[in-house]
């Protein structure tokens, strides 16, 4: 006798291949569908069914067209599809919306996997609202739904937002807040909330000053980035020259993974308004470019100490952007004094090149 699993399964399988699988595309099977509904092969199943078989499919969605598109197939669908527990499953590459194509409805969309209780739902819309719309209480509220269920990526953005007082003036930082919601985040391996925590310790911020917890904690950063590459690398051998070269902090360099989908969807929203919303109000971006986080007043980031040009929203910014570029970029403000002084004088800038 067939099991309750194993109807899902097959349901399951049933529905990939009329859906076209992995990268079919809905909207050639979308008569399909709607003759499938009229002639009994969604009316026969009962809603739990289809709703356990939606929940997999929410779960292993590769974008969001692979669930819009779900939604769009017939009524049934789509009303099955909205279900609380079926927007709860849904995966964070099904809700990496991207910011040229925001619009009502895909707010609309957020808001309701968060109100079901997705945790990366929550995350994404509080920091499009926080950093992008302007509502810092709404996406505050919404990052902290999800840091209090222990989401890593929430808890680290709220750490931030205490470090920088942003939202707010530059008296209201909270360091041990953020030192706190650092050392949470980092319990649960989030590898910038172990370096940032790592710095925090050696400077003495907000935390009292350990120079040598503060050095374990940026190497256990940096072995965890390397645990990343080999695990993503099809081959260890073609990667065995960059074993020497994964320790970020003791000057060398390590590739950057992979922005997160509210992070990628604000450097998005901010390059598509080309800048124009920020620099208007003097305020900065975070110079990382896989960051897009914005200052929320002016001068709320650090500068680069050097050329005082760059500014990060954090030292883990600052030092994936130092080995990706920033490191063959600054020049010294000295050399741009000098500069000034011989250009003021009549001298020709010797060697022109900066």
């Amino acid at each position: 006798m067939e099991t309750v699993e194993e109807g899902v399964g097959r349901e399951y399988g049933q529905m990939k291949r009329l859906f076209g699988g992995e990268e079919g595309d809905l909207r050639r099977k979308r008569p399909q569908v709607a003759a499938a509904e009229g002639s009994g092969f969604f009316s026969c199943l009962p809603d739990d069914l289809v709703v356990a078989i939606l929940c997999r499919l929410s779960a292993s969605a590769a974008r969001p067209s692979d669930l819009l598109g779900v939604l769009r197939a017939c009524k049934r669908l789509n009303r099955l599809g909205l279900d609380p527990l079926v927007l709860s499953n849904a995966s964070v590459e099904s809700l990496a919306i991207r910011a040229l194509k925001w619009s009502a409805s895909a707010h609309r969309f957020l808001k309701r996997c968060a109100d079901a209780g997705n945790l990366e739902a929550c995350y994404i819309l509080g920091m499009i609202r926080f950093y992008c719309l302007g509502n810092r209480r709404s996406g505050l509220s919404l990052m902290a739904r999800a840091a209090i269920c222990s989401h890593m990526e929430a808890l680290y953005s709220l750490a931030v937002i205490h470090f920088n007082g942003s939202g707010r003036s530059n008296s209201d930082k909270d360091l041990s807040a953020g030192v706190a919601l650092c050392a949470r985040a980092a319990s649960l391996g989030h590898k910038d909330a172990i370096r940032v925590l790592g710095h925090c310790l050696q400077d003495g911020y907000g935390v009292r000053r350990s120079a040598a917890k503060g050095r374990r904690f940026l190497l256990l950063a940096n072995a965890r980035e390397l645990a990343v590459v080999l695990s993503t690398s099809s081959s260890s051998l073609p990667h065995c020259r960059r074993l020497c070269s994964l320790l970020r902090d003791f000057w060398c360099s390590t590739p950057a993974g992979a922005p997160h989908p509210a992070n990628r969807f604000m450097v998005e929203w901010f390059a598509a308004r080309g800048g124009v919303v920020v620099e208007r109000e003097g305020l900065s971006l975070c110079s990382y470019g896989g960051c897009g986080r914005p200052e929320t007043r002016r001068h709320e980031f650090r500068r680069c100490s050097a050329c005082g040009v760059a500014s990060y929203c954090s030292r883990a910014c600052q030092a994936v952007h130092w080995k990706l570029a920033h490191k063959a970029e600054c020049v010294p403000m000295e050399r741009w004094l000098d500069l000034a002084a011989a250009v003021a004088d009549g001298a020709p800038a010797a060697g022109g090149d900066l």
